[in-house]
């Protein structure tokens, strides 16, 4: 089952259109298979490159995926129990300017990336067809927990692409 354009905001289209599974569960399972050992064939001295000024560094780019999947599985998280409240958005600037990658490395974020989308997918697991299907609220709109799942298959793999086009272009 994949998402009707009336269970997200328009926002989530892009992101959403880039997987072709219509499993989301299988979606996220061959998504981290693939990022995860991409990740790992980054050259560790590369980890720090920009490919132009003010722009984030691979590191950051990582770091900005995981950020954003436990956002969005916690949306998922509280939208599946049924949870009515408004949720805020988050800055992904400020939270890229207060990471503490210094203590990091790729294989470190490829580790975690695992670990996270791990724990998306067994909670994923668990969700009925009526979870998926149930709707909450965040300040940009309404949008499903399937759309959130899809959504975070599609950021993670656009920003991979990012990465492939402009940082390791050879």
């Amino acid at each position: 089952m994949r998402p009707n354009t009336e269970d997200h905001i328009p926002y989530f289209t892009y992101y959403i259109g880039l997987i072709p599974e219509t499993d989301v569960i299988q979606a996220l399972q061959n998504n981290q298979q693939h990022i995860a050992t991409f990740i790992r064939s980054i050259p560790e001295d590369k980890a720090g490159y920009r490919y132009a000024e003010n722009k984030w560094s691979i590191k950051q780019v990582i770091n900005h995926v995981i950020d954003t999947e436990r956002i969005m599985s916690y949306r998922a998280l509280r939208f599946s129990r049924g949870d009515a409240q408004l949720l805020p958005g988050f800055d992904e600037n400020l939270y890229a300017d207060h990471a503490c990658l210094e203590n990091s490395s790729l294989s470190l974020l490829a580790e975690e990336f695992e670990t996270v989308r791990k724990a998306t997918i067994l909670f994923a697991k668990q969700l009925d067809e009526t979870a998926w299907l149930r709707k909450g609220r965040m300040v940009a709109g309404e949008v499903n927990v399937l759309s959130l799942g899809y959504f975070i298959c599609g950021h993670t793999q656009h920003h991979i692409q990012v990465i492939k086009e402009r940082y390791l272009k050879q």
